[in-house]
């Protein structure tokens, strides 16, 4: 018998492969046993024929796709066995326009159950079966390691919580959203987002003149999504800022800016702003400045003093679409009878601020009920302004809006501050509550 001894290139492994002539049998000296093993080494590479649209790959070879008419979809073999090997490579650099998507028929790709892509021009990639478990895995590429694409949005940051197939991330204070997989658009590419700035101080009151209620703060949100989709978010760490309230206003005499409540801090995520809301007009007896409302997110109640009628601050201040607020009620009215002055409510992201009506100063504009975070809330209420405290009546406040007298916004709602009752000097209003912003995107 003929026969041909190759020795092993390792040494180490003292392994003799004998190869024996036509009809004589094959051996393997110890430490060559091919038990376990399926298909290695290279592919036959198809020079004459380059693909040019979608097809299905078989074993063993190799495929030049030119995607300069398009990109198209290169199918890996049905049922693999472990071992099976095939290959691709860009025949005109033009995968960065046009990528060859490699269909997983049903297998995983690098472990992930979804198609795999190719965005590099010049590309290649050469994909050996392994198992149900991996699937397909790649064991030459020459850009970057390919598997299949994740479908879903994948971060971190905040407080996290889940309702159903959605992920919600809570930040009530500053942080940061990382995104570590921007998703497909076979699971999620975009998420939904409530943003809401700091509520507005009220106003302080002065002389039996009472101040104004605190804007609420900017409420922007998208949820639920609109037809034209979520936001779109990209595999990145997005900074998260969230507004403090704004402080009430002191009462002194004479009336000064002191009296009027300070506006909200703004809160933001990537290039959504919510503008804080707007600080209250302080009380006094003088047709002076400090009785006006400011501008914000939604608008500080007027205070009361001479009348004026347009003494309450703009809402949607700096304007959006759609508006991030309401404007507060106008103060200065006289209670018939009497001297004293009443003032107006802040505005609410779901309405105005009130105007005084009877013996009573305004009620805060409404908040806006919203279930992002798993379940229904109501934020962003205008804070209460006030008139006296021998009235029988108490203007009142929704979604973490201040009561009068003195109350503060609820902190992470974004209410406006109440306004307080003592006509002393001294006495400081309620504060505005600080903001919030809540991610949710789905994640399975």
């Amino acid at each position: 018998m003929s026969k041909i001894e190759v020795n092993a290139i390792e040494p180490q492994c003292g392994t003799t492969l004998t190869l024996g002539a036509s009809g004589d049998t094959v051996t393997l000296a110890s430490g060559a046993s091919q038990s376990g093993f399926g298909r290695s080494g290279s592919v036959n590479w198809q020079t004459g024929s380059i693909k040019t649209s979608g097809f299905t790959a078989a074993n063993g070879e190799g495929y030049f796709c030119n995607t300069s008419g398009g990109a198209f979809t290169a199918t890996l073999p049905a049922s693999p066995s472990a071992g099976d090997i095939v290959a691709f490579s860009d025949y005109t650099r033009t995968f960065g326009t046009n990528k060859l998507t490699i269909g997983r028929n049903s297998q995983p790709i690098g472990g992930i159950a979804q198609n795999a892509e190719l965005t590099v021009n010049g590309q290649s990639a050469t994909f050996v079966y392994v198992d149900g478990t991996e699937g397909w895995i790649n064991v030459q590429e020459t850009q970057t390691s390919q598997t299949g694409i994740p479908p879903f949005i994948a971060a971190t940051g905040g407080t996290i919580t889940t309702s159903g197939d959605f992920k919600i991330h809570t930040f009530t204070g500053p942080g940061t959203f990382t995104v570590t997989c921007g998703g497909s658009p076979s699971g999620s590419t975009t998420v939904d987002y409530m943003v809401i700035g700091g509520g507005g101080g009220a106003g302080a009151p002065q002389c039996d003149n009472g101040g104004g209620g605190g804007g609420a703060g900017g409420f922007r949100q998208s949820f639920p999504n609109p037809s034209t989709g979520g936001f779109p978010i990209s595999a990145q760490a997005y900074p998260i800022v969230v507004g403090s309230g704004g402080a009430g206003g002191t009462s002194g005499s004479p009336s000064t800016s002191a009296n009027q409540g300070t506006n909200g801090v703004n809160s933001s995520f990537s290039s959504i702003t919510s503008a804080g809301g707007g600080g209250a007009g302080g009380g006094g007896p003088n047709a002076v400045s400090s009785h006006d409302g400011k501008d914000g997110g939604s608008g500080g109640g007027g205070g009361g003093g001479n009348a004026d009628s347009d003494n309450f601050g703009a809402g949607n201040t700096p304007p959006v679409s759609p508006p991030q607020g309401n404007p507060g009620g106008v103060g200065g009215s006289s209670v018939p009878g009497t001297g004293d002055q009443r003032s107006g409510g802040g505005g609410g992201a779901g309405g105005a601020g009130a105007a005084p009506s009877g013996s009573n100063s305004g009620n805060g504009g409404a908040g806006v009920a919203s279930a992002i975070s798993g379940s229904c809330v109501t934020r962003a209420g205008g804070g209460a302004g006030f008139f006296k405290p021998s009235m029988p009546a108490r203007a009142t406040a929704t979604g973490g809006g201040g009561q009068s007298p003195g109350f503060n916004g609820t902190d992470n709602t974004g209410g406006g501050g109440g306004a307080k009752d003592a006509p002393t000097s001294g006495v400081v209003s309620g504060n505005g509550g600080s903001g919030i912003v809540i991610i949710r995107y789905k994640f399975q």
